[in-house]
């Protein structure tokens, strides 16, 4: 029996969290929204779909996954899967099932859920965020071997294995640390492929320059940081 846990990181999300619950299936022991102080009635709504709902005042996608663990990590009866994906419904979370079939067949990792060109609405993703997976994930196999072609938020861990990464990142940088540091510890890794279509209202990092630009900017500093580490 595996015991799964999704986190959801929500920033204003008010429109969009329920649907994302409600699609979810009932394999999922717990889904578990941080609340990443919203204006709007996201913490409401995900209580009523029947979510936990946890509140990280400091903003950022990073703060949001690591309260979410700490609060795992605090009860008793430890999953033995976590999925992490977005609160706009731009993923699918029915597809959950797909996500973490390699890890309970096969025994992987560590799986990612791919927004394979084939499979996305268009417009769902951005000429940034389009041009910056490819950079991102170009390099990751130019310095380590790696095959990702993406560094989509929809993903699965073994707990144990989470754990042993040390998580620290606290922004835009929390997806690619992680592919990094399953790299570096020789996670079995696998992606699969996902339908991804346009989020319910607006982006806070694709959808503004500022947040493209820091986003790019934090994930390059995480791959040649760790292209330089011995």
């Amino acid at each position: 029996m595996h015991l799964i846990k999704v986190i959801i990181p929500a920033f204003n999300e008010a429109d969009a969290i329920t649907k994302v619950i409600n699609a979810l299936p009932n394999s999922v022991q717990e889904i578990i929204v941080v609340n990443n102080n919203s204006t709007d009635k996201t913490e409401e709504n995900a209580k009523k779909a029947g979510a936990t709902v946890l509140t990280e005042k400091n903003r950022g996608y990073g703060y949001a996954c690591l309260k979410g663990l700490d609060y795992i990590a605090n009860q008793p009866g430890k999953p033995n899967i976590i999925v992490f994906l977005d609160g706009d419904y731009s993923d699918y979370p029915e597809e959950l099932t797909k996500i973490v079939a390699p890890i309970i067949e096969k025994n992987i990792d560590f799986v990612i859920g791919a927004r394979v060109k084939s499979l996305r609405e268009a417009g769902s993703m951005t000429v940034p965020q389009i041009f910056g997976n490819w950079l991102a994930t170009s390099l990751m196999t130019l310095f380590f071997g790696a095959t990702f072609t993406d560094l989509g938020p929809f993903r699965a861990i073994k707990y144990d294995k989470l754990l042993a990464l040390n998580m620290i990142d606290k922004t835009y940088g929390w997806t690619v640390e992680m592919q990094l540091k399953a790299l570096k510890q020789k996670l079995t890794y696998t992606e699969v492929p996902v339908n991804y279509r346009n989020r319910i209202g607006v982006s806070k990092v694709s959808g503004t320059i500022k947040g493209s630009i820091f986003a790019g900017a934090k994930i390059l500093s995480w791959i040649f940081k760790y292209s330089i580490k011995k």
